[in-house]
């Protein structure tokens, strides 16, 4: 399973790029997380290898083949309920929607630029681990970079309706769904609780430095 940034430099943008490796391609019901996430990267690396320069120059059909991939694998609903966090609660149906749809559009930016602008040297997919419940799952991944640094990710899958979707990730220790939830805490303390200017002023950040250094998740 948008942006996530404060648009990191093109040698740090790991996040971005890394998570949309894996939230692409077509989902189907019988796929267990692993051979997902596998089939997942591997179309993404055919779609976009030898034409960094052209989507580059073409940010909107990149932006466009994000959406339509991001809407197939990653459960939005979940995902902005989680990083509202408590506030969910007490937001209307119709905040929690522009919320999901704002939270998406994020990605979607965010993830296009980091795809184009990161040079990955090999993907490795190490292999998919049980969840506590028989609907979670975890899929463990590393990304070699052209300088050949090592940046662990992992996945974690929700299955909703039969169907295994990604609900958060975990970029070199850095837990992103954790780090946004606190960011939409802080920016519900800043405007006085006011659900709507929060969504309207939503920019999710992580530092370049942060996500070069790791962290424990």
């Amino acid at each position: 399973m948008t942006a996530f940034f404060s648009w990191v430099s093109r040698k740090r943008a790991v996040a971005m790029a890394l998570c949309l490796l894996v939230l692409s391609g077509p989902v189907l019901a019988q796929q267990a997380p692993e051979q997902l996430i596998r089939n997942s990267v591997d179309e993404l690396v055919g779609e976009i290898e030898g034409r960094k320069d052209y989507f580059a120059q073409h940010p909107d059909e990149l932006e466009a083949l994000v959406d339509e991939s991001l809407a197939e694998i990653a459960d939005f609903r979940y995902i902005g309920a989680s990083v509202m966090g408590r506030y969910f609660r007490n937001a209307t149906p119709e905040q929690r929607t522009r919320f999901a749809e704002v939270f998406r559009q994020t990605l979607v930016d965010t993830y296009a630029k980091g795809l184009v602008s990161f040079d990955y040297r090999e993907l490795r997919v190490l292999g998919g681990n049980a969840g506590r419940y028989e609907d979670q799952a975890s899929v463990d991944m590393e990304v070699v970079a052209s300088d050949g640094q090592v940046y662990p990710v992992s996945y974690t899958l929700r299955q909703d309706e039969g169907q295994w979707k990604v609900v958060n990730v975990i970029v070199n220790g850095i837990n992103l769904g954790l780090t946004f939830r606190n960011q939409f805490d802080q920016a519900m303390r800043d405007h006085n609780r006011d659900y709507d200017a929060v969504i309207a002023n939503w920019s999710p950040k992580v530092g370049s430095e942060e996500l070069q250094q790791g962290g424990n998740a």
